[in-house]
């Protein structure tokens, strides 16, 4: 039923006013075989009186067809990372002939679960995943099905084998983490749940790398579990407060940067003859060269990434893929904006 309480024409509808019976309304839909062409034209002319569409899905599901559908799954549409992200995968889709279908898990795995159960039901032809928190994927449930690609993006899982497409979080943290040292910090303070996300914990194996290099001691005070804008907003506005505190944060996405900005702006606006805290960032923040705080940003490009792992699915699904599964790592550039003091 439509909002309007109207119901959508139906195949019997269109061989009443046709004067036909509904298999020659189907099979004039599908091709129009075995059917004379004057009955073809009766049927599209009541179709369209009628305004009846057929419904493809069904239909393909029906014969076992390809439904031309790529199924994408991300934590957190809310972030404009994965919009960038989804484009990318898009873009790809569009050049062979597939539509995407999009879902937001929340890094919650019994929500994974829920959407998987969906993309199979819909009878999706692969899977481009960014799995859910801790690594916990319902993708080792095998929910989805036996025979659908997969393509893993920057996160893989517990207990998954399949094509992945990684940012070269290690490096990238490691070079960021040392810019930071070489302008002469040395309280850092990290911003990231390496207890449940995959990609913080990577980020703080360089953050830790760099620290070490340069015979530098990490206070375990200073160890944040924040994953949005809002708690790094406290955190950071509670760890200035300190005694000693840190002089320099490392974030690891765009969204806890964005409330790491806000406590320093707040903190520098109350306490003018303080240093402006400066901040290292993995992915872009908007505004960034206009802020006027010290910022290094571990930069690659999520369009890209996502373009990348809709490449492999396709490989996959044309058989032009190896038979052992890949994973890919795509590059890190580190950028400064604003004064080094």
């Amino acid at each position: 039923m439509s909002d309007s309480g109207v119901s959508s024409p139906t195949v019997r509808d269109v061989a009443a006013l046709a004067g036909v019976s509904p298999m020659t309304v189907s099979r004039t839909m599908s091709g129009g075989r075995n059917v004379r062409p004057e009955v073809q034209e009766r049927v599209r002319e009541a179709a369209a009186r009628l305004g009846y569409r057929p419904n493809e899905s069904a239909r393909n599901t029906r014969l076992r067809r390809p439904t031309g559908l790529i199924g994408v799954a991300v934590t957190n549409l809310g972030n404009p990372y994965y919009g960038q992200f989804a484009l990318g995968v898009e873009d790809v889709a569009a050049q062979n002939n597939r539509h995407i279908l999009i879902g937001n898990t929340g890094e919650d795995p019994e929500r994974e679960r829920q959407l998987f159960d969906d993309f199979a039901g819909r009878q999706v032809e692969g899977l481009i995943v960014v799995p859910a928190g801790n690594g916990q994927s319902a993708l080792g449930d095998g929910r989805v099905g036996p025979g659908v690609p997969l393509v893993l993006a920057t996160r893989a899982a517990a207990g998954v084998e399949s094509d992945t497409v990684l940012v070269d979080d290690v490096r990238g943290a490691r070079a960021g983490t040392a810019s930071l040292l070489e302008d002469g910090h040395r309280r850092l303070a990290f911003l990231g749940d390496v207890s449940a996300i995959p990609t913080a914990r990577r980020r703080f194996d360089g953050f830790r790398g760099a620290l070490q290099e340069h015979g530098v001691d990490f206070d375990e005070r200073l160890l944040c579990p924040v994953r949005d804008g809002e708690s790094a907003l406290g955190a950071v506005a509670e760890l200035l407060t300190m005694d000693d505190p840190p002089t320099a944060f490392f974030s690891t996405n765009n969204r806890i940067t964005v409330g790491a900005l806000r406590a320093v702006w707040n903190f520098s606006r109350s306490n003018p003859e303080r240093p402006v805290s400066a901040l290292a960032s993995f992915d872009d923040v908007e505004l960034a060269d206009l802020l006027g705080i010290p910022l290094t940003v571990m930069s690659h490009d999520p369009r890209a990434l996502g373009a990348e792992a809709a490449r492999m699915l396709f490989q996959r699904l044309a058989g032009e893929a190896p038979p052992e599964p890949r994973t890919v790592s795509m590059p890190v550039t580190v950028r400064q904006y604003g004064s080094r003091g």
